[in-house]
Order: structure tokens, then C-alpha cells, then sequence
């Protein structure tokens, strides 16, 4: 089975540069063994104008059999599991090949050129034979959304006798603007999807690899679902598990930025000649607050997205561990990159971990810390799911203190550029009323031990209350002397925040 990347130059980008992403020579012709047979890589041309490189793999089809993982032909046919496509045709083996030639590529690192890979480049793919179940309409429907321009050409079933019609194969040529990595992890996730079969078992850590090579494209693919359950071999309760990490990869991209003109647009308001403070920065004022006032020292920042919190913790001293989760490795890659990670001194690096996890199942690793930030989190999560992050926070790692903040829907009518009954943003699956948020908050604390109060962030209305709410979970048995922050704000008489797991309204 064969495949090409194609690329050209311009004057400041010679089309060589290819060779310096893929980690393979031009000059050289270069193989590497694989467990199904020998993967080649060539360069048919290489200049500063055209580059190209050709991966080329040889297989085995007596090692797929001996090693009992062969899907290559009808499960009762022992001749077919040595007579079948999976020497010509690109399928799942190819895609491993890929990731195991070209695997540095794909994770979208160059350290001859470390500014590279970041660099979309023109790109030109060809495969000649793949196997597409769903024919060339599913080609275009999985590729055109990724940004590339698709030919998937049908191949007779036999050149000489036309009049038999076109077999399941196409020649698939892709042509686009993107950078290389995206390139060859749209190509591993999908070669497989189109060939509808894996050559191995499919256990449970391929939702961790379909997760990974997913990132950033796979979470608004129009078509995730049929990509999801034919990656993962169509085993049900593995395409469940992915769709709803999915579902929470969207979590990662509503961090404080999107909403960010919203966020501005609450002190525009504001009749004062002095630079508006961002939203988004008051909120994470109030939290240090509150977690200053509490006396916290080691705290998880629960879904952290960029690392935005993460950074304003890492300023305070007293905050000596600090623990990032989110379920997006791409914002985490973010976060680190944002908090110059690599650059930190090894005191500095000492106080911060950042781990991918989801807050819909329990996490051993959030046991035994002082405090737990959901920011603007909850949000995010449909309402039939609530409850299991509860538990996972409140009931199983039941940290001291919980700070969690949500927007207040009372306010959006502050907004004149907010329609009417829409949320403020279109991940939002609800917003939460004072009484709302209220009452969520109570039955949470009642139900797991802790006692809970209120505070608004941002400007107070008389009438609507704050732009964001903010709710302070102490835990019950955490001693006394932890819970003085309950009467501090709002004793305007509304009593919207001053209130207990006993005293809820």
C-alpha cells in the first residue's frame, strides 16, 4: 500500500522543509520495520520549488494470520485470511504505519525547526487504492469539513470488463492549506473509518488514541458519530464512552476568551472614565479571595481550559500545589504552552501538574486538596449528568473547600446585544437564576456534607443581582473557623447570597 505527501515552495519556504516535519532525509531512502511487514520512505522529487515523500508499506500477510489479529477476509473462510486487500489497499495497518514513521510528525514537533510545525503549508495527499464503504460521497462528507479539497475517484472492478462496474475502492487525492501534523492525524483516524475494519483488537485504549489524533477537528465533525463507532470498531459501549468525552472536549473551548466581549461589554456599562476591568478578570479575583479567605494551599482547577486561573494562583505564594484537569488535551498542551512550562525553574515546576481527566467519572488522583475551582464549568454539562459530577467532586474526592462560579441569567437583560432568551454562549446547556443556582447549590451541600455560601462578581444590580454568581462549599467537617466568608456580601436585603444548606431559600 502506498500514499504521497506533496508540498511547494515559495521564497521564503522551500518545499524541503517537508523533510525537516516528517524527520526523513530527502536524500536518503530510509525503511523501517513494522509488526505487519517493512514501511519504506522515499523522496521521487525534493527541491526548493516540489517536495514530495512516499510511504510505501510492505505487508506481511502470513505474519497478519500467525499473529491472529487478521480481519482481511470472511471469518469462515480460511483462504481468505491470506488472499484479501490488505497488501494493496490503505487501511488501518497504513495508519499505523503512519503514526509509528512519521509519529514525531504527528505530534507536531520539530526540534531542528521548532517554528515549523505550527506553519500550514499547501499539502497534496495521495492514496491510490482505499477502500471506502460508503463510497466517494462519505470520502468528501469525512474530509471536505476538515478544510481539504477532495477527489475520490471510483476504480472499475476490472479495467478490462467496465460493463461489471466500480468496485468499493477510489483513488483519493486531498488537497488543502494546513499544517502537517493535522494532515496525519486526519489521515490516521480516518483511513481506518473509510475502511470500516481494524486489523488488531480493539480494547479500551483506542479512545484514548481516537481522543488524541482527534483533538481540535473530531469534537465538531458533522459526521463524529459514524467516525467514532467505526474507529472503534463498532463496539458500542467504547463509541458511548467517546461521544461523551467528546461532548466535554467542547467544555475546553468556552474558557474566558470566548466570552470575552460579553465580559467587557458588563464595565462598558459602567460610567467611568477609567479602563474597564474584564469580567473574566473580576471572576478570577474573587476566587483568589475566597480561597485566600479559606486558607487553601493545595487547589484543583477543574476544567482549567487554558490555564488562564492556573497562572493567577501560580502569582500567590501561599498557593504551594496547584493541579490543572481538564478532558482536552489540546487546551492542556495550551496551558502549558501559555505557562512557559518548559521555561520554569524547577522550584516554580514543582507547584504545578496539569492531568486530562473528565469530571463525569470519579478521580483518585483529586482525593486530599484543600480546594477545588469550577469556573464557569457547570454550565457546560447537560443537567441529566449534574449529579455524577457531584459525586466525583463533593462525594469522592471531597476536597475542604469548593469554590464554583456560573453565570447569572437574571443579568443577560443587561445586555442590549444578547437576543432575548438566548444564553451567552452556544455551548451553554442552561443558565442558572439566583433562586436557580440556589437551589442546585443547597441540595449538593445538604446531600454530601458541606455548607455553602454566595457571593456576587461584577457590578451588583439592584434588580437582577450580578453578572456572575459565585458559590463557597465548605465542607462540614472541616473544622471551625473555615465558613466566615457566609455573610460578607449581598446583605442588601434580597438575601440572594447569604445563604446555608440549612437556610436555603
Amino acid at each position: 500500500m502506498f500514499l504521497t505527501i506533496s508540498t511547494t515552495g515559495s521564497t521564503d519556504r522551500p518545499a524541503t522543509d517537508l523533510g525537516y516535519l516528517l524527520h526523513k532525509h530527502p536524500d536518503k531512502a530510509q525503511q523501517f520495520s513494522t509488526a505487519y511487514g517493512t514501511a519504506h520512505v522515499v523522496y521521487p522529487e525534493a527541491d526548493a520549488q516540489r517536495c514530495t515523500a512516499a510511504l510505501l508499506l510492505e505487508v506481511d500477510a502470513v505474519s497478519l494470520v500467525r499473529r491472529g489479529k487478521s480481519r482481511g477476509g470472511p471469518p469462515d473462510s480460511a483462504l481468505g485470511q491470506y488472499v484479501n486487500d490488505r497488501p494493496y489497499a490503505a487501511s488501518s495497518l497504513l495508519a499505523v504505519a503512519l503514526r509509528s514513521v512519521f509519529g514525531t510528525a504527528m505530534k507536531g514537533e520539530c526540534a531542528a525547526r521548532p517554528e515549523l510545525p505550527g506553519r500550514a503549508m499547501p499539502l497534496r495527499i495521495e492514496v491510490p487504492v482505499l477502500p471506502a464503504h460508503g463510497g466517494a460521497e462519505l470520502v468528501s462528507a469525512l474530509f471536505r469539513p476538515l478544510g481539504w479539497s477532495v477527489t475520490a475517484e471510483p476504480l472499475p472492478l476490472d479495467e478490462t470488463f467496465p460493463e461489471w462496474g466500480e468496485s468499493r475502492y477510489v483513488r483519493l487525492v486531498i488537497e488543502g492549506e494546513l499544517t502537517l501534523a493535522e494532515a496525519l492525524r486526519h489521515l490516521y483516524v480516518l483511513l481506518p473509518v473509510l475502511d470500516d475494519a481494524k486489523h488488531y483488537w480493539v480494547s479500551d485504549d483506542e479512545v484514548d488514541k481516537l481522543l488524541r489524533a482527534g483533538g481540535g477537528w473530531l469534537e465538531s465533525h458533522p459526521e463524529q458519530r459514524l467516525i467514532a463507532d467505526r474507529y472503534l470498531a463498532r463496539r458500542r459501549s467504547l463509541t458511548r464512552t467517546a461521544l461523551e468525552r467528546l461532548a466535554l472536549e467542547r467544555l475546553a473551548e468556552a474558557d474566558d476568551a470566548d466570552a470575552g466581549d460579553i465580559d467587557n461589554a458588563v464595565d462598558e456599562a459602567a460610567d467611568t472614565d477609567e479602563k474597564p476591568v474584564p469580567l473574566a478578570v473580576r471572576r478570577r479575583e474573587a476566587i483568589l479571595a475566597v480561597l485566600r479567605q479559606e486558607q487553601a494551599a493545595r487547589v484543583l482547577d477543574l476544567g482549567c481550559g487554558q490555564g488562564q486561573l492556573i497562572a493567577e494562583l501560580l502569582k500567590d505564594g501561599r498557593f504551594t500545589e496547584v493541579v490543572g484537569m481538564d478532558v482536552s488535551m489540546r487546551a492542556l498542551h495550551e496551558a502549558g504552552r501559555r505557562l512557559h512550562l518548559d521555561r520554569m525553574s524547577e522550584r516554580q515546576s514543582a507547584r504545578v501538574r496539569l492531568v486530562q481527566g473528565s469530571l463525569a467519572y470519579t478521580d483518585a488522583r483529586l482525593k486530599g486538596y484543600d480546594a477545588a475551582v469550577l469556573s464557569e464549568v457547570v454550565e457546560h454539562v447537560d443537567p441529566e449528568r449534574l449529579p455524577a459530577l457531584a459525586y466525583a467532586v463533593f462525594g469522592a474526592a471531597r476536597p475542604r473547600t469548593v469554590v464554583v462560579t456560573t453565570p447569572n441569567a437574571e443579568y443577560n437583560v443587561r445586555w442590549e446585544t444578547l437576543p432575548a432568551g438566548q444564553v451567552r454562549h452556544p455551548d451553554h446547556r442552561f443558565e442558572w437564576t439566583r433562586e436557580e443556582f440556589g437551589r442546585w447549590a443547597s441540595q449538593v451541600a445538604e446531600r454530601h456534607g458541606y455548607a455553602v455560601a454566595f457571593h456576587p462578581v461584577g457590578p451588583d444590580d439592584p434588580e437582577v443581582g450580578p453578572p456572575t454568581q459565585l458559590a463557597c462549599f465548605t465542607r462540614a467537617d472541616a473544622g471551625e473557623g473555615r465558613t466566615g466568608t457566609a455573610g460578607r456580601h449581598g446583605t442588601s436585603g434580597r438575601n440572594h447570597y447569604v445563604r446555608t444548606a440549612e437556610g436555603a431559600a
